[in-house]
């Protein structure tokens, strides 16, 4: 510290001079974060940060994560540009010393909008992606700007200052210290430093709270929030506009029968609205089915017409691999024949290795083998491919292989004849009293399929085709990768029956459909559903206690523990995509208790809760219970699992009942 001529202390200069420092070095990293907003990477994948980030985020925070997924996913390509503009600006701000006083809040809350949905409040940290670091470091540096700004005052070294010479104003949107002259630079006094220590402990609980975030939560680069992004997540809530024909097609006269398929690259509709870049035998995925008599002779040619090796592997063939499966290069082909003399349902597939990889990205397809003692005429056969997308986003709404998800045997959609729920919204169809034979073959590439109509037990189940083979009385029969199964039911009673893989999990990535029996007017009868004898749904709920209402945390847990802890969880954290969570839900915390306890009195189905929709229905309760029972559930709700809502009382629920 110098001593000038009058004897007094000149102020340290150093505040200054590191603030300056830290600010140019940050603005170096903006300025690398926001080149590299503007790549088609960043572009393509903005949708894919937030669902990346979101998957493994603790509840607490959840609901901020699915908040800005719903709000961006309609409208990406603003949400893109806004966020290149805004990280330019921010860049340039803090390499010149502009408006320093605005660019550092705009910079804690932008930081708090845009990175933690990218990576997580607590990461993680990743260079390279569109994001270099977390939010929670970005705030931090931004508050020690505002920190040093404020026991600096004025820097000479930004634009601010020569602004600030012209026109002394401008210190009010340059400098947190707009009173003091430069060369002063006074001891903070403890109500700056108070609310600082504040927020730094405000900012330690937010870093220890994620830790789970920064565990849990993959790297924010491309190849990440690729993955994060599912084909049924971006697929239109309109059906699929046409679902492929799954009729078994002819037989061909004669003793042989020439088939000519080729192989290449195609775009495939996998949900709707939803392409896959397929490798893929005849253009479509699964290629055309082929359907023969035992004992023809199949002519076979396989043309490459894709960038890689394929080749051709007939579960229904008995030839040599070495011969006829071998791998040929694009622009070649390869012809060979067999005879079919062994009758059911088979795969055809790529054997190139991997082969895991060539059956993934869609090169597989069905061939029919008829026995030669036919089996019963049935009025309706189709022929269902089961199959198994494992994705990852391109770009929008193109998705391509994940060699990743396919080893861990981890799908994005399980499908029929290549893509989601296509025959649930365009069903098959038959008349009451047709026999229908269903020709299902599992192409894998690696999980069981456990076939059922539900609403029919099989007529007969031929393993393999052979009429002699058969077996009766199956309601649910398994399929494994590989192979191939044929099933012939008859249903007398008009209406719906939907056909599943009955591995739940399986159906809800998009292995179901419909068989629909009769036409619109036949399966138009209503359900014969009545009303429940009054002893078991009295009209009127039970009579409450005499006396003011008072919360009983014990009778409301005891109430919730009886009524929605099986749906909801003791925990209040629900079931995914079945029950929503109550824990920070936002119906639950609104101090306007009007539509936490409609729903407790009427129920709620179809319900869309932060972006997810729950299909499954929920009960009403206002003939079961009476006005202080819903009360106390409402209550336990509200100030269990960290819930802080305000507490309703019974008279809130009479009122709500009598509307």
């Amino acid at each position: 510290m110098s001593v000038p001529d009058g004897g007094k202390p000149a102020p340290s200069t150093w505040p200054a001079v590191a603030g300056t420092a830290l600010r140019v070095a940050f603005g170096l990293i903006w300025a690398v974060s926001a080149a590299l907003t503007w790549t088609s990477d960043f572009a393509n994948h903005y949708v894919g940060y937030l669902h990346n980030a979101a998957t493994g985020q603790p509840a607490w925070s959840a609901w901020w994560f699915d908040l800005w997924i719903g709000l961006v996913t309609p409208h990406v390509g603003f949400f893109v540009w806004a966020t290149r503009i805004a990280e330019t600006l921010l860049a340039l701000a803090l390499l010149l010393g502009f408006a320093r006083k605005i660019t550092y809040v705009v910079g804690i809350l932008f930081s708090l909008l845009i990175w933690s949905t990218a990576e997580g409040f607590g990461g993680p940290y990743s260079v390279g992606a569109n994001n270099i670091g977390a939010a929670i470091s970005y705030v931090l540096i931004f508050a020690a700007l505002i920190v040093i700004n404020l026991r600096a005052g004025p820097s000479p070294y930004s634009l601010d200052y020569l602004i600030e010479r012209r026109w002394p104003g401008w210190r009010r949107v340059a400098d947190w210290n707009d009173t003091l002259p430069l060369a002063e630079v006074p001891r903070l006094p403890w109500r700056v430093q108070g609310p600082a220590l504040a927020g730094v402990l405000i900012l330690v609980a937010l870093l220890l709270a994620g830790l789970h975030s920064a565990l849990n939560v993959r790297s924010s680069s491309p190849q990440a929030a690729a993955a994060a992004v599912t084909p049924l997540s971006l697929a239109s809530s309109q059906p699929i506009e046409k679902a492929r024909d799954a009729s078994l097609p002819p037989l061909q006269p004669g003793d042989s029968v020439d088939v000519h398929i080729t192989s290449s690259n195609d775009s495939v509709e996998i949900a709707s609205g939803v392409q896959y870049q397929a490798w893929t035998f005849g253009k479509t995925v699964p290629g055309p089915v082929i359907h023969v008599r035992q004992g023809q002779t199949v002519n076979f040619t396989l043309t490459n017409r894709g960038p890689m090796q394929h080749s051709i592997d007939f579960h229904s063939a008995i030839t040599p691999p070495s011969l006829h499966y071998v791998d040929i290069m694009p622009g070649e082909s390869i012809t060979f024949s067999f005879v079919a003399k062994v009758p059911g349902a088979f795969l055809y597939h790529c054997g190139t290795p991997p082969v895991l990889l060539h059956i993934g990205n869609g090169m597989y397809g069905a061939i029919i083998v008829d026995p030669a003692t036919p089996l019963p005429p049935a009025q309706e056969s189709y022929v269902l491919v089961q199959g198994e997308w494992y994705t990852q986003q391109v770009s929008g709404k193109l998705m391509a292989g994940n060699y990743e998800k396919m080893q861990a045997m981890q799908p994005d959609e399980v499908v029929f004849n290549g893509a989601a729920f296509q025959y649930r919204d365009h069903p098959l169809t038959a008349k009451p009293g047709d026999r229908v034979r269903l020709y299902v073959v599992n192409a894998g590439p690696s999980l069981w399929s456990a076939f059922h109509v539900i609403g029919a037990i099989f007529d007969k189940v031929y393993p393999g085709g052979n009429p002699a083979q058969a077996i009766d009385g199956v309601s649910t029969y398994s399929v494994g990768p590989g192979e191939g199964a044929v099933f012939d039911l008859k249903l007398d009673e008009a209406g719906h029956y939907p056909f599943v893989d009955h591995a739940m999990a399986h159906m809800q990535l998009g292995a179901q459909g419909v068989l629909l029996v009769g036409g619109p007017n036949e399966t138009a009868a209503k359900p014969p559903v009545s009303k429940a004898p009054v002893a078991a749904a009295p009209a009127t709920p039970p009579a409450a206690a005499s006396g003011p209402y008072k919360f009983d945390p014990t009778r409301g847990t005891s109430l919730y523990a009886t009524n929605c802890a099986a749906c909801h969880q003791a925990t209040g954290l629900g079931l995914p995509g079945a029950f929503p969570p109550l824990k920070d839900n936002v119906v639950v915390l609104d101090a306007n208790p009007a539509k936490h306890i409609e729903v407790i009195l009427k129920g709620l189905q179809g319900q869309v809760i932060n972006g997810t929709s729950y299909p499954t229905a929920m009960p009403p309760f206002a003939a079961a219970l009476n006005d202080a029972d819903i009360a106390d559930i409402a209550n336990h709700e509200r100030s269990s699992w960290g819930n802080q809502g305000k507490l309703i009382t019974a008279e809130q629920v009479k009122d709500a009942r009598g509307k």
